[in-house]
């Protein structure tokens, strides 16, 4: 079984991943943080992402979907203290990063680890309503879920 302890571990692992296990790996970390997602097309999107055979229009789709939505939240982000909100933002970034085509991403990219990012930040902004969510906590859940998948 594979030990990840830490970010150098887990980015290590995720580097090693294809491109389409960093898109299943990085729907799974989206899917620890879709409770606080407001918009079922992101859910739906998420849940495409993590499906073991997926066409290219369904991905293509499922990425639009995600993207369109993390664009149209963006600008709620800087301009509203709606914590919330922005959790919801960040989840939305989170299945679009996981989503990511091909053609959209460079060779130092890796899906699963602007996933888990994205989903950490969902956490740090849901922190500040909710005194129950734990950014720490969020990070190990995604080190045991990368072992897991690994393993």
């Amino acid at each position: 079984m594979v030990t990840i302890d830490n970010d150098q571990d887990l980015r290590a692992a995720l580097n090693r991943l294809t491109p389409d296990q960093q898109r299943q790996l990085g729907c799974r970390f989206a899917q620890q943080v879709m409770s606080l997602s407001r918009d079922e097309r992101v859910n739906r999107a998420i849940a495409t992402g993590l499906t073991d055979t997926i066409t290219p229009g369904e991905l293509e789709d499922a990425f639009r979907a995600a993207r369109a939505y993390a664009v149209k939240t963006y600008t709620d982000c800087g301009r509203d203290t709606d914590w919330l909100a922005q959790a919801d933002h960040f989840v939305a970034a989170a299945a679009a990063a996981a989503l990511t085509p091909d053609e959209f991403m460079t060779e130092r990219q890796n899906r699963a680890w602007k996933a888990a990012v994205q989903a950490r930040m969902a956490v740090s902004c849901a922190m500040m309503e909710d005194d129950s969510a734990d950014e720490s906590h969020t990070a190990r859940q995604q080190h045991a879920l990368a072992a897991e998948f690994l393993g």
